[in-house]
């Protein structure tokens, strides 16, 4: 049986199966590092890992999202994102200490070398089964900050995270998990989580700098857009002064609102699906530490908050913006409407004056043309014999000047008409 299938059948399905850690249990230990890609470190990230598997074994072959190969007993796991890609190193088996990134050499080394992009998050983990976390558990604060360390349980109680969620000086951030009951896939899962949950939300943090950075000017525009409401209602300023502040201030507001507009969407996108991650761990607490869920909220609500708020002042500026341009430009607009009437009015003025002294030339044209007419009807009597010139003379002039004036006004009602 054929199937005419949708050509992107098969790219959809594959992308429902793609980004997944490969099956483990405890003990385990993972490193990994998500990195910023901006630029051309974008386009040199899928050439990179081709360079890293070239001659290793992949388990799950590289395309340009995912893949995952063996180097030297340590699994790493690539994945690109929009704009991030994160590479996951994976090395099952017993260990003395949680938290040494030389367990993972000489393969770390390798990945490391012309990374492209720059490091966001690199982070520890270590996964114990329960019954031999004792000896790490009972020395917590060799590994954690006391005052920060965050202890809760999570997947339904089935095991509990430690971590103060702080970078230590070998620049690695530290997680601890105790297995205390996971089977099959679902140590693989919970480490997914858990490590999306930070990735996001560092990637979500990203626009919190950048909206104090602005912060700044949008209130200098703000305040200087009160300004020009305020001289558009008091008409204190030439407009056409007024029309070139507005336009520059609207370019201005333009520009940060281009400069921002990516990062504030994806913060909100990327603190969504925080909270979906954080939902799905199911976090319990355990008593005389802060969970997961209130490290996660203390910070990361409010900075989303702050951004929300950043972009809803550019949305709330530009639409005044907009409103105070318009209203300026409809007073231009009466102002030349008012410049018109008056033009057309003084038009109307000399046009008349025109016509009144087009008709005073008119009553002088009737007194030269009967003039010429009369001339011309004498030379006519001149011709026959016996004619009284005189008498003729004194009844041809009336007529010729009621013959005149009959004609003028009868083109000129024509004319008119």
């Amino acid at each position: 049986m054929q199937l005419r299938s949708h050509p992107l059948r098969a790219a959809l399905s594959a992308e429902m199966h793609i980004r997944r850690l490969p099956r483990f249990a405890a003990p385990c230990r993972l490193v990994q590092f998500v990195t910023l890609l901006d630029g051309a470190a974008a386009s040199l990230a899928y050439a990179h890992i081709e360079t890293l598997v070239a001659t290793a074994q992949q388990v799950v072959p590289f395309s340009t999202k995912y893949g995952v190969a063996m180097l030297g007993g340590i699994s790493l796991v690539w994945e690109r994102h929009t704009e991030f890609a994160t590479y996951t190193l994976l090395r099952p088996g017993a260990f003395d200490t949680p938290f040494d990134p030389g367990l993972f050499e000489p393969v770390l080394s390798a990945v490391l070398e012309n990374m492209p992009g720059e490091i966001v998050r690199a982070t520890q983990i270590a996964l114990v089964a329960s019954n031999d976390a004792a000896p790490i558990t009972a020395d917590l604060d060799r590994w954690f900050e006391p005052e920060a360390t965050i202890v809760c349980d999570v997947a339904s109680d089935t095991a509990r995270i430690v971590s103060d969620f702080k970078l230590h000086e070998d620049g690695f951030g530290r997680l601890l998990v105790q297995d205390r009951g996971l089977a099959r896939d679902e140590p693989a899962q919970l480490m997914m989580r858990l490590q999306e949950l930070g990735n996001y939300r560092n990637m979500a943090l990203l626009g919190l700098p950048l909206a104090q950075q602005l912060t700044p000017a949008v209130t200098e525009l703000e305040a200087r857009l009160a300004e020009l409401t305020h001289a558009v209602s008091e008409r204190r300023s030439e407009d056409d002064q007024l029309l070139d502040e507005l336009t520059f201030l609207s370019a201005e507001l333009a520009r940060i609102v281009a400069q921002t507009r990516y990062r504030m969407s994806a913060t909100r996108a990327y603190a969504q699906i925080c909270s979906d991650r954080l939902a799905s761990l199911h976090v319990s607490a355990v008593r005389g530490y802060q969970t997961l869920v209130d490290f996660t909220e203390r910070r990361l609500v409010p900075a989303v908050r702050t951004c929300d708020s950043f972009s809803a002042r550019l949305e709330d500026l530009s639409q005044r913006a907009a409103w105070t341009s318009e209203l300026l430009r409809t007073r231009i607009d009466i102002a030349l409407a008012k410049q018109n009437r008056d033009l057309l009015a003084s038009m109307d003025r000399r046009t008349s004056l025109q016509l009144r002294l087009q008709q005073t030339v008119e009553g002088l044209s009737v007194a030269a043309i009967s003039y010429y007419l009369v001339g011309l009807v004498r030379y006519l009597f001149d011709a026959v014999p016996g004619l009284n010139h005189e008498i003729a003379m004194a009844v041809a002039v009336p007529v010729v000047l009621a013959s005149v004036a009959l004609v003028l006004w009868r083109l000129r009602r024509h004319v008119a008409d």
